[in-house]
């Protein structure tokens, strides 16, 4: 059994130090990268939901003008008189 050694101890906390000052160097290195690639990532997504927006839009407003159309193209159209018989011509004998 190994009982711990002053020199052990001071090993261990300067492979901690040195380990945290490294992440903390690397952070610097590679977060300002990873944010600028995160924002452009939510801005495509901001740009595809506003792109399907308007296209939903549009195809709404499509087919409410082709229902509209519909409409007046119904109500344009003259009404049949409803036939109630045959007519029939009478001439008058001498």
């Amino acid at each position: 059994m190994e009982t711990a050694s002053f020199t052990g101890l001071v090993k261990a906390i300067f492979t901690i130090m040195v380990i945290y000052y490294i992440a903390k160097f690397l952070m610097r290195l590679f977060l300002p990268a990873m944010a600028q690639q995160v924002v452009r990532k939510a801005q495509q997504d901001m740009e595809n939901q506003r792109r399907n927006y308007e296209e939903q839009r549009n195809q709404q407003y499509t087919q409410q003008q082709y229902q509209q159309q519909q409409h007046q193209q119904q109500q344009e159209k003259p009404k049949d008189k409803p036939v109630v018989g045959e007519y029939i011509d009478f001439e008058e004998l001498d």
